[in-house]
C-alpha cells in the first residue's frame, strides 16, 4: 500500500508563505531547492531529443529559445549585437556584413510565440563541438567573459531552467506565485518526446551545494532579495531539524 513504508516515490516537501508588502502568497519546492541538482551540459547531458545524443552536446538548445515578452526579446539582441567572433560560433553566417543583425535571428511561429533562430537543428546561439572556445551558449560564455551573470544576457527561459515560476490569480485577485522544478508536462505534448530530461536524472543531482545556493542569482532575480532571504532564513531552520527528503530522480526505489 502505498505510503506505509515512506513517503510516495514522487513525493516534494514545500513552504509556502505570505508576502509582507502585497496580495501574494509564495509556494516553494524545497525537495528541488535542496537537492544536489547542477547543469551538466557537456559532461553527461544527454539533451532533449528523442534519443540519447550526449555527442552533440546540444543540451535543451535543440528547439530554439521560447521568448517571455518584447524586454526578453531586447535583451537578447541587445546582447547579440556585442558578442565577438570568438565568442558566437555562428556570428559570420547570420550576421550581415556591415555587423547588423538580420531580422530572421528572432522568428515568429504559427500561434505568435517567438523563439530564436534555428541553425543546423540548434538554437543560433549554440557553439557545436568543435568550436575553439567550447560548445555552449555564445551568450552565457560572453557573459562570464565579461563579469556578468548569464541572467543578464540569455533569454528567460534560458536562465531560469531548470527553475520554473508559475502564477494562479484567484477570484479576489489574490495571487500565488510557485518556484518549482521545470518538468516533462510543462513542455506540453513535446516533453513526452524527450528521451531524458535532467530533473529526471540521477546523474544530474552530484553538487555537494544545494540549488538554493548554486542558483541564488536567478532565485532573487524571480522573487526579488527579500523573499529570497525569508527563504533561506526558513531552510536554515530546517537544517537543524534532520535530513531533508531525498529527491525522486536519487529517492531508493521499493523493490516490491
Amino acid at each position: 500500500m502505498t505510503g506505509v513504508d515512506g513517503p510516495p516515490p514522487d513525493a516534494h516537501e514545500w513552504v509556502s508563505f505570505e508576502d509582507d508588502e502585497e496580495e501574494r502568497t509564495w509556494v516553494f519546492d524545497l525537495t528541488f531547492l535542496r537537492s544536489g541538482w547542477r547543469c551538466i551540459f557537456g559532461a553527461g547531458c544527454q539533451g532533449v531529443l528523442t534519443a540519447a545524443a550526449p555527442e552533440l552536446e546540444r543540451g535543451c538548445c535543440s528547439y530554439g529559445a521560447h521568448f517571455t515578452d518584447d524586454a526578453d526579446v531586447e535583451r537578447v539582441l541587445a546582447a547579440a549585437g556585442t558578442l565577438t567572433d570568438d565568442q558566437w560560433q555562428m556570428k559570420p553566417q547570420v550576421v550581415d556584413r556591415d555587423g547588423s543583425l538580420p531580422d530572421d535571428l528572432v522568428t515568429t511561429e504559427e500561434g505568435g510565440a517567438r523563439v530564436t533562430r534555428l541553425v543546423d537543428d540548434a538554437c543560433v546561439f549554440l557553439n557545436r563541438p568543435g568550436f575553439p572556445g567550447g560548445a555552449g551558449c555564445a551568450l552565457h560564455r560572453a557573459a562570464l567573459e565579461t563579469g556578468r551573470l548569464p541572467l543578464e544576457l540569455k533569454p528567460d527561459v534560458c536562465w531560469q531552467l531548470p527553475l520554473r515560476r508559475d502564477e494562479t490569480v484567484d477570484d479576489r485577485g489574490h495571487v500565488t506565485t510557485t518556484i518549482t522544478q521545470w518538468e516533462r508536462r510543462h513542455w506540453g505534448a513535446g516533453g513526452d518526446d524527450f528521451h531524458w530530461w535532467c530533473t529526471e536524472a540521477p546523474e544530474a543531482f552530484t553538487s555537494p551545494e544545494p540549488v538554493w545556493r548554486t542558483l541564488a542569482a536567478e532565485l532573487v532575480a524571480l522573487v526579488g532579495p527579500t523573499v529570497y532571504l525569508k527563504l533561506v532564513g526558513y531552510i536554515r531552520h530546517r537544517e537543524s531539524d534532520g535530513v531533508p527528503l531525498p529527491h525522486p530522480a536519487v529517492r531508493p526505489r521499493s523493490r516490491s
